[in-house]
């Protein structure tokens, strides 16, 4: 569903007390359908006092969805999930951080956990991370995966790949195809979304590594820290990537300057890559990601240290750094993304939505020519922190939490 909209717009004000000025868009059509928007969601203080560098860059009025759903709790028996992905018969492969896959099929009934996986970092942040179901996996049954790889060396976020078995006992020949260099000795930042493009190549997301020593590594084009990174399902770098055929370059490098990419999402009509990161304090990020484009950190950021002190030099803007699409301050701390691709509920058609984790509920984005033009929050009354979505067979919506449940969220 492509919602387009005139210069101007009727808006009806619930609670307000100011007026809302409406956005702005280039290609006014006629009859219009006509939308409501009310007060922004975020009515907390901001952490910074950094201005936007265009008007709906952040706090854009909210909406309110205006179909009938419902929201149904499958289980609470996961223990702390963090990737979610359909199978082509429709029941769910999650993974838990430490260690294991779980599957829940279509009738709700949850698997005895799977292994298979080398040992994994599960201090702190890292663990068993991301899964993704192969697109002909009713031929070759592989599942990818990401994960905080664990080493004598410290750890790093790393790809890898194995075959579901039969029966769904285990994960066999499990084998890492990509490490993102260099091994460090923390815990934090890993990153570690993955999707397919358009020809079936990878998209993966790596962090920082959460350290003063690691951080300028998001600006080096040597090391896989800070990146989003475009491989083969081989683990082999695209070659259509900005450094393929430079000389001590990371060749798998699609894009740099991040601080933690936790949700990666392909628009199911464009094809283009979109990209949330966590911030400092304040400053969460929504990119809309460009062949070889630097996203800023830490040269620029919209957030601050947890000290209050600036980051860097407390810039947010400079020539030759890409500017967030969108930005949240105070943080929602985002993390997995999907661009609902059903139209089983048609006003949520091509919408972003983004697990909150601080925030504590589901963003829901209307997006119209890359901007966000109105701002939902589901779920927050459930109180929990929303780790990763996915949308299922039937156009439902289904999100894990850290505290172990799977909801569904539909019709």
């Amino acid at each position: 569903m492509k919602n387009i909209y005139k210069y101007f717009i009727i808006f009806t004000l619930v609670a307000c007390t100011k007026t809302i000025d409406p956005p702005i868009l280039e290609q006014p059509i006629e009859n219009p359908p006509e939308i409501i928007f009310y007060e922004p969601v975020e009515s907390n203080q901001a952490n910074t006092e950094f201005k936007p560098a265009f008007v709906g860059q952040t706090r854009i009025s909210g909406i309110k969805t205006t179909s009938v759903y419902s929201t149904t709790l499958i289980t609470e028996s996961l223990i702390s999930p963090w990737g979610i992905d359909v199978l082509p018969d429709g029941a769910f492969v999650i993974t838990e951080r430490y260690g294991s896959l779980r599957i829940i099929n279509v009738k709700g009934e949850i698997s005895p956990s799977i292994y298979g996986f080398p040992s994994v970092n599960s201090s702190e942040q890292g663990g068993l991370l991301d899964v993704l179901v192969s697109e002909d996996f009713n031929e070759s049954r592989m599942l990818y995966f990401t994960l905080a790889e664990k080493t004598p060396n410290g750890s790093l976020t790393a790809v890898g790949k194995g075959r579901l078995a039969d029966d769904l006992s285990m994960i066999e020949n499990f084998e890492i195809i990509y490490r993102a260099y260099p091994y460090f000795s923390g815990n934090n930042h890993y990153g570690s979304r993955i999707v397919f493009d358009n020809e079936g190549n990878l998209f993966v997301s790596t962090g920082d590594r959460q350290s003063l020593e690691t951080r300028p590594n998001a600006q080096n084009i040597e090391n896989g820290h800070g990146k989003i990174l475009h491989i083969t399902t081989d683990g082999k770098p695209v070659d259509t990537n900005p450094y393929y055929l430079q000389a001590n370059a990371h060749q798998e490098i699609f894009s740099i300057g991040h601080r933690n990419v936790q949700g990666l999402a392909v628009h199911p009509i464009t094809g283009e890559l979109w990209a949330n990161e966590m911030g400092p304090q304040g400053g969460d990020e929504l990119n809309r990601i460009e062949l070889g484009k630097n996203y800023g950190w830490p040269i620029i950021s919209y957030g601050e240290e947890y000290n209050g002190t600036p980051v860097g030099d407390g810039l947010t803007v400079l020539d030759g750094l890409e500017q967030p699409v969108y930005y949240w301050d105070p943080v929602i701390a985002p993390s997995g993304m999907i661009f609902y691709n059903s139209d089983v509920i048609p006003e949520w058609e091509n919408n972003l939505f983004i697990g909150g984790l601080k925030g504590q509920h589901i963003i829901r984005l209307l997006i119209e020519d890359n901007k966000v033009i109105g701002e939902e929050r589901l779920l927050e009354s459930e109180g929990q922190r929303f780790r990763d979505l996915t949308v299922g067979l039937d156009g439902a919506l289904y999100a894990i939490t850290d505290s172990g449940r799977l909801y569904r969220v539909g019709k």
